[in-house]
């Protein structure tokens, strides 16, 4: 596995900084979990504390924390200038509130007048409160679109995580499968793919973390996770498994996330318990021939939309011009579900070094769904499905 090195800056850092030349901002204050990890490679997992990263065009970025903080900060971060706030201990800080100890760091570096890129989309109104006043001669702009955008490009890095989050997904996929032919209940299911996905952590990734972003409130020590929506349940989309058994002649879902070290990957699979109804299995066949056609078009240089429209046409050549649905697809990575969306008004064009999920489908409410998602990753000359579990039409 690759991981960034102290010494030597992820090519991230450089895109950022090219983005905030580009866009005249003097320094990013970041404060969502996604992406102070993304700048510092640092996850507390309970966000009690916000932990800060600070980045300048002329300065490797910086990682403000609570002091509580410290020593895991510091075991983890790839970057070597970490700075405390708050109070714990004998830990000797910069003051006793982060608003102090950032109006300080950006004093020293000569830009807490200038202009100062914060993440609206995230922050709070109090947030931004806090910051206005820690900052008065600030200006401040919204740096969330050059954040993402640059999130769209994997460093080597993130690929190298999304390929074991991948392999994970792949087992608790093929587990899954397993615990249905044998007559498991959704919950049953679930736990077994589970538990799939853990044991293959522990024994082989013992480096590796599978812990997801928390929340002030909460933190998510382990992002392995499948659910499995059965029979009329499908239609649900997301929600927590029951101890609902299939039923012959039912299509279930088993949707899969796995982490590795912040990275996701995705697997989707519709599985037929016992011979579908020709509705159901006409609608997954046509799925099935439509991935076929879109993956042609899977390769640098191709538009977002070209794939949606692609898809769009075989539905509608298929009589399912009613069930267009509103994405095929969506960027993957710190984010299960990143911004990018594979849409008719996506401006993006498809670039080495993307991931993103591919997962045409059709919804006809209350008679028939599919659900097929593989992750994917653009190379120079095409794509690599990160995920290789068996996929088409799943009967057991």
């Amino acid at each position: 596995m690759i991981e960034p090195s102290r010494s030597t800056l992820p090519p991230r850092v450089g895109r950022l900084k090219a983005g905030m030349a580009r866009q005249g901002v003097d320094v990013i204050v970041s404060f969502k979990p996604e992406n102070s990890f993304y700048f510092t490679g640092f996850n507390p997992i309970i966000y009690s504390h916000p932990v800060i990263a600070i980045l300048t065009p002329d300065h490797d970025p910086i990682m403000l924390v609570h002091a509580l903080r410290d020593d895991h900060g510091r075991a983890s971060a790839w970057v070597p200038d970490i700075r405390l706030y708050g109070s714990w201990s004998t830990k000797v800080t910069m003051g006793p509130n982060w608003q102090d100890a950032l109006a300080s760091i950006l004093g020293d570096l000569g830009v807490a007048g200038k202009t100062v890129g914060i993440e609206e989309e995230f922050i709070s109104i109090q947030r931004a409160g806090q910051l206005r006043k820690a900052l008065p001669d600030a200006a401040f702009a919204d740096v969330s679109h050059l954040i993402d955008h640059c999130r769209l490009i994997k460093d080597p890095d993130e690929i190298a995580n999304a390929r074991i989050a991948a392999r994970a997904a792949d087992l608790g996929m093929d587990t899954a499968v397993a615990a249905l032919a044998a007559g498991g209940n959704e919950r049953e299911v679930a736990i077994s793919s589970m538990h799939a996905m853990n044991r293959l952590w522990t024994a082989e990734y013992p480096d590796v973390e599978v812990c997801d972003f928390g929340s002030l409130e909460g933190g998510v020590q382990n992002g392995m996770a499948t659910w499995v929506l059965s029979g009329p349940r499908m239609f649900y989309n997301c929600d927590n498994p029951t101890q609902r058994k299939p039923q012959r002649g039912e299509a279930v879902s088993v949707l899969i996330w796995a982490i590795a070290n912040g990275i996701h990957a995705e697997n989707e699979r519709t599985i037929a318990m016992g011979p579908l109804p020709e509705v159901n299995k006409r609608a997954l066949d046509a799925i099935v021939e439509i991935r076929e056609e879109v993956d042609a078009l899977i390769r640098p240089g191709t538009p977002y939309k070209d794939l949606f429209e692609k898809t769009r046409e075989g539905l509608k050549a298929r009589g399912y011009g009613a069930n267009i649905p509103g994405r095929i697809g969506h960027g993957i990575g710190l984010g299960a579900h990143e911004h990018s969306s594979l849409d008719a008004s996506s401006s993006l064009v498809l670039e080495p070094g993307m991931i993103f999920t591919f997962e045409p489908n059709i919804r006809v409410p209350g008679v028939c769904a599919t659900q097929i998602s593989d992750t994917v990753l653009v190379t120079e000359t095409g794509r690599e499905y990160l995920t290789r579990s068996a996929g088409g039409y799943l009967e057991v």
